[in-house]
């Protein structure tokens, strides 16, 4: 009978500089081996062909993901003109051409269209799901797919450089949910010449910077357990972004067990989303109403 492997209880950020060619999981599944994990979690998906920031929560931290998720991210691309593809970039089948290449100032007048809260439709070969499967599964077997427009708040759209005739270098900020292979397309119809996603890299996401990052080569050269570990960065790291409030050590106790406590900040707007600290470390999360934390997510650490 084999014996499972022994999990280490481990908490904290590891931020990836993913390359192309490996998917996020594929990511994921590299860490928890790598510390012999019991939760490991990414915190946003990137394309397999997209590089760049990629959080990767272990342990407790995978509890604060969906805050993570809800903040927003940067990307630096590359858009090629002149050709629309099935998968909206520069791995899909070439479906449309035109000869037409839009000059700089076009493409700098037409993006203020594209900030604010913008109606975006998801690409074909997305992980949205239709009836329960996958919209790349579909696509892939030959179905027509109509998908929905969904609400996507772009903050900035930016002109970066024209590298030649065919390609210009763009820096999206937005929300949740954007695709970049969507904003891509639509600049090529507006455009009338068809354009899709030459390259992608996200350049931060939320409190997590590329500056701050770890190639996935280098972390793979990394074998010893005390050596990987001072590549973790805190929970707190994560929340930087979330108001906070303090508590006494007295008051620790309450919060481990779900209970709320009184507070003396009053600069939380109520019901907002928080975290809850003492002597530097995190808690909890949850909300303030009426001068006392309500806990919802404790961090067992």
């Amino acid at each position: 009978m084999f014996s499972k492997r022994k999990s280490n209880n481990i908490n904290g950020w590891i931020i990836i500089d993913k390359p192309a060619g490996i998917t996020s999981t594929g990511v994921v599944n590299k860490i928890k081996r790598a510390f012999s994990a019991k939760k490991v979690g990414h915190a946003g998906t990137l394309d397999p062909d997209a590089t760049g920031v990629l959080p990767i929560a272990l342990g407790e931290a995978t509890k604060t993901i969906p805050h993570i998720m809800d903040e927003i991210k940067s990307y630096h691309f590359c858009v090629k003109f002149g050709e629309a593809t099935d998968t909206d970039d520069a791995a899909g089948e070439i479906i449309n051409t035109s000869n037409n290449r839009p000059k700089d100032d076009k493409i700098s007048a037409l993006l203020p269209k594209y900030t604010g809260f913008i109606e975006q439709t998801p690409p074909n070969y997305s992980a949205i799901k239709v009836n329960g499967v996958r919209a790349y599964d579909l696509a892939r077997s030959g179905k027509h797919l109509k998908l929905r427009a969904r609400s996507l708040f772009v903050k900035e759209l930016k002109f970066l450089e024209r590298v030649d005739e065919d390609h210009a270098l763009l820096q999206l900020t937005c929300g949740k949910g954007g695709y970049v292979r969507s904003i891509a397309r639509d600049l090529g119809k507006d455009l009338k010449c068809f354009a899709h996603v030459k390259w992608l890299k996200r350049i931060w996401s939320g409190p997590f910077e590329l500056k701050n990052s770890i190639s996935l080569q280098n972390f793979d050269e990394v074998r010893e357990l005390s050596s990987l570990k001072q590549l973790l960065q805190p929970i707190e790291v994560g929340l930087q972004n979330l108001p906070f409030v303090t508590c006494n050590t007295k008051d620790v106790g309450h919060i481990a067990n779900g209970r709320s406590i009184i507070v003396s900040s009053t600069e939380i707007e109520a019901d907002k989303t928080c975290w809850v600290k003492c002597d530097g470390k995190a808690l909890a999360l949850g909300t303030v109403r009426d001068s006392q934390f309500y806990p919802s997510r404790v961090l067992n650490i």
